[in-house]
């Protein structure tokens, strides 16, 4: 399927890759799994930037696009199977077996990319989003500029013994019954932090964005411990990396306006700990005030974060 315009972003464009190939789940159709690229214009640069969302998410963060359009990137996200543009009906949304799995997908955009003329890709990820990335871009060497990670989910909340003492009992409930979901609860903080329904500042579609959030199933759970134990035995990534995150998690259980300057959805000094494993030249930069997705926060904080972004960028991606 070739490019046609997007149906959520007025002026942006879409394409699908067909996935027939990729293993399906319990009542899904077979054949039914697609990935669907997006961006902002057709491709004017020899330079561009490839976004991938995080868990429960979708692309429609067009004044990011904007930013790096405004540093000379053509901009492009990605859509994984089973997420926003890219999820159907009968489909276990966001479900995924191997964070590798995510590999074919990934290889096809970056592959377009490449097809259009794009000599330098800096490769853009936000939560899982970030920690699939990381991986990727470790078994790719030489493909990417840069990598940027947003709040990027790089180990579990919690101590350093949560992930290794839980690891081994979600991998053996996944050999049982890996398509369960577990009961897990959603005070739906995030959503009243951002929405503009609820008070916060931005507008999306609550469907595509997962509302309320999609079910936590038993191996994709297990994947993503299988991810996070990766980084945290090393990777290889062989390009610059920047590691932007809040300056303060808030978990508490009860409703405050607070939870609007703080990264109420992940752990920032565990992935704090974790970034440094992820290559050999790491930056990190943390944000007063900044929200799980920086580029959500208020306008003074984003503008620090596009600003951080830029100034990585220029050093070394352009």
């Amino acid at each position: 399927m070739g490019w046609a315009a997007d149906v959520e972003l007025s002026g942006y464009q879409a394409r699908e890759f067909a996935l027939p190939d990729e293993p399906t789940y319990a009542q899904e159709p077979e054949g039914s799994l697609v990935a669907t690229l997006v961006r902002r214009n057709p491709p004017t640069r020899r330079q561009a930037v490839l976004y991938v969302h995080g868990w429960s998410d979708y692309f429609f963060q067009t004044h990011l696009a904007d930013a790096m359009d405004d540093l000379g990137f053509d901009f492009y996200a990605l859509e994984l199977r089973r997420y926003g543009r890219s999820l159907r009906p009968q489909q276990l949304a966001g479900y995924i077996a191997d964070l590798t799995d995510y590999y074919t997908e990934l290889d096809l955009a970056v592959q377009e990319l490449r097809d259009a003329g794009h000599e330098k890709i800096v490769l853009m990820g936000h939560s899982t989003g970030g920690l699939v990335t990381s991986l990727y871009a470790s078994e790719r060497p030489g493909t990417f500029a840069a990598l940027v990670l947003n709040a990027p989910w790089l180990e579990l909340q919690g101590n350093a013994v949560v992930r290794p003492a839980t690891q081994p009992v979600v991998a053996a409930a996944r050999a049982v019954a890996p398509t369960t979901a577990l009961k897990l609860p959603d005070s739906g903080f995030y959503r009243r932090s951002i929405s503009k329904a609820d008070g916060g500042e931005w507008e999306y579609n609550l469907n595509l964005k997962g509302d309320p959030a999609f079910a936590v199933r038993v191996g994709w759970l297990a994947a993503i411990l299988e991810g996070h134990a990766k980084v945290a035995a090393g990777l290889d990534i062989d390009c610059p990396v920047l590691v932007v995150i809040a300056d303060r998690s808030d978990f508490r259980r009860t409703w405050d306006d607070a939870l609007k300057l703080a990264d109420i959805v992940l752990d920032v000094e565990r992935i704090a700990v974790r970034a440094p494993k992820l290559g050999r030249h790491v930056t990190i930069a943390k944000f007063v005030d900044g929200m799980h997705d920086l580029v959500l926060s208020g306008p003074q904080v984003r503008a620090k974060v596009l600003d951080e972004y830029a100034r990585f960028l220029r050093c070394y991606a352009s």
